[in-house]
């Protein structure tokens, strides 16, 4: 039996206990010329923004710098949390990278090939079951429409 569908605002904070907590979500990116790469990142929700880092070498890295447009995913097919954003190579803050450090269980700050991209979401989706799905969108132009 399918459970009752959550509101709009048990489903938005689902989705922020979920970024707070959750380690890892799926990364999808994009070359230039359209060519899709999907890889799993650990990530620090901060500020209302997602840290991630990955090696500047690597396929997502490349993608990132060259088409900043990026979809990550966080959940299993029956409580996902899709956020679509906006990503730039930064700086972490002292406590950003102390706290993507410890939530990660790996520190990139003394690797200098690893930089930090901040994802700036514009779009937030969540549901669980089918009868979720009519009010998924959480998110709209970087607003919280609950």
């Amino acid at each position: 039996m399918t459970a009752a569908p959550r509101p709009p605002a048990a489903r938005k904070q689902d989705t922020l206990d979920r970024l707070d907590k959750d380690v890892d979500a799926w990364v999808s990116t994009a070359s230039l010329d359209g060519t899709p790469y999907l890889m799993p990142l650990s990530f620090l929700w901060t500020d209302g923004t997602l840290l991630l880092s990955t090696t500047r070498t690597n396929p997502t890295a490349r993608n990132l710098v060259a088409n900043p447009q990026v979809q990550l995913t966080l959940g299993g097919v029956r409580d996902v949390i899709h956020v679509t954003g906006t990503v730039e190579v930064v700086e972490a803050t002292d406590a950003e990278g102390a706290a993507f450090a410890a939530k990660a269980g790996f520190d990139p700050r003394p690797l200098p090939t690893y930089p930090f991209f901040r994802v700036t979401p514009t779009k937030i989706q969540a549901w669980r079951e089918v009868n979720e799905l009519k009010d998924r969108v959480l998110m709209e132009d970087g607003r919280w429409l609950v």
